[in-house]
């Protein structure tokens, strides 16, 4: 097992262990936010037909040459097209047809005049404009045509991918997966928020921050519970989690007296990859594979804020494989460091920030308190910023690159344009 990995190492390490996940069928309805695991090719032509694009009539532009307001044409109206139906006949020359949004153009006519530019006409209509070719149609199949690949394997369907799939009859779709992920906590010390928390008791909030984490990256959670500081203990509840895809424990991975998970994890049959990762805060993470499921697993630090950081840079990108995504990073802008910071060499940081706009660009200012055990400084900010591996000094004004974590942070409250 090796130990003390960069994060790109550890990465790296996870991914190469990580498979992406079989494909399940939904209702297309019920796939919003899911991957595609297969390709849409179209089984149908949209639109059908050549229809009409406004409500007006349907004409024949050899008829209105040389037409304006100043020296308008009457055309008799010879039928009506509903958008649903089908002209009776050819369009003649010195005829138009009632059309609506929609409905196909009649064979003979090769444009459609909007209403507003006549006198909306019954038997007779007089055109005060001369159309331009096409004008007002839409061509059948300018959308798409049988046998053209709508939406690549890969594409997180979203509501306008919805729209398509509904155009060419779709409604079951093939989607990977979504991983389920078994939580374990553990430590003596830990009470569940609705139980009294006495003296040397804390209450077990690293749970719930995962479970959370896993909802909203698309996974699903189970709970194992708190495992009390008993190898036969933590055995017991982690043998309960065999079946996910992920397991994840936080705390019992450091170096303690009590810290036993590492030791379960082996006699369970998991092969340890690494173990601590150079990163603050977060260092003692372990990871490694149940071999005979292919389970992953990942030991995560007991802080609270390791917890979430740790999840955030090594479990979500992994869930997010699994799942097909192909983005599967957190976003990052570039920000100018409100105050300066400092640090030792030999551990990439994670600062929480929290991100402003200013006239010059993003600002992002340091959270007042840096321990990882104050879990309020993460709804304080909105990112991490990244201090380099070997950097010592971060000066106030140096633009440094923030991970976003507040999937928020990009909406507004004024229109903006």
């Amino acid at each position: 097992m090796r130990e003390g990995l960069t994060v790109d190492e550890a990465q790296d390490a996870i991914f190469e262990a990580t498979p992406t996940l079989g494909a399940e069928t939904l209702a297309a309805s019920d796939a919003t936010g899911r991957v595609l695991a297969e390709a849409i090719v179209s089984s149908r032509r949209h639109p059908p037909e050549d229809c009409s694009a406004m409500d007006g009539y349907a004409v024949r532009r050899a008829d209105l040459q040389g037409v304006s307001s100043a020296s308008p044409k009457t055309l008799s109206v010879a039928f009506e097209v509903p958008a649903g139906g089908h002209a009776e006949r050819p369009l003649e020359a010195g005829e138009a047809a009632r059309i609506f949004t929609g409905a196909p153009l009649p064979p003979g006519a090769d444009a459609v005049v909007m209403q507003e530019d006549t006198d909306y006409g019954a038997a007779r209509v007089e055109v005060r404009v001369e159309p331009a070719e096409r004008d007002n149609v839409r061509d059948g199949g300018e959308d798409f045509e049988i046998g053209d690949r709508l939406i690549e394997a890969g594409t997180v369907l979203g509501s306008a991918h919805q729209g398509v799939l509904a155009s060419v009859g779709r409604t079951i779709v093939s989607v990977h997966q979504q991983p389920r992920v078994a939580i374990l906590s553990g430590g003596d010390e830990l009470v569940e928020p609705d139980r009294p928390a006495n003296d040397g008791q804390i209450v077990s909030s690293n749970s719930y921050t995962l479970a959370a984490q896993c909802r909203e990256v698309g996974a699903v959670p189970t709970y194992l519970g708190i495992a009390e500081d008993r190898p036969e203990e933590i055995e017991r509840r982690l043998r309960a989690g065999l079946s996910a895809d992920v397991i994840v424990s936080s705390a019992g991975v450091s170096v303690g007296d009590h810290d036993h998970v590492r030791d379960v994890l082996e006699k369970l049959g998991c092969r340890l990859q690494f173990w601590g990762v150079k990163m603050k805060p977060g260092y003692p993470l372990v990871f490694g594979t149940i071999e005979s499921t292919g389970t992953l697993v990942f030991g995560l630090p007991g802080n609270p804020v390791s917890t979430a950081v740790t999840f955030e840079q090594f479990v979500r990108p992994a869930l997010r494989r699994m799942m097909g995504h192909r983005a599967i990073y957190r976003p990052v802008v570039h920000a100018r460091l409100a105050s300066g910071y400092r640090k030792k060499a030999g551990r990439l940081h994670f600062v929480r920030v929290s991100l402003e706009q200013d006239q010059e660009g993003l600002v992002a200012t340091p959270t007042s308190n840096q321990s990882s055990g104050v879990l309020t400084s993460l709804i304080r900010g909105q990112g991490l910023a990244i201090a380099p591996i070997d950097a010592t000094v971060l000066e106030a004004g140096e633009t440094v690159a923030v991970q976003v974590l507040d999937p928020g942070f990009f909406d507004r409250s004024e229109r903006g344009f």
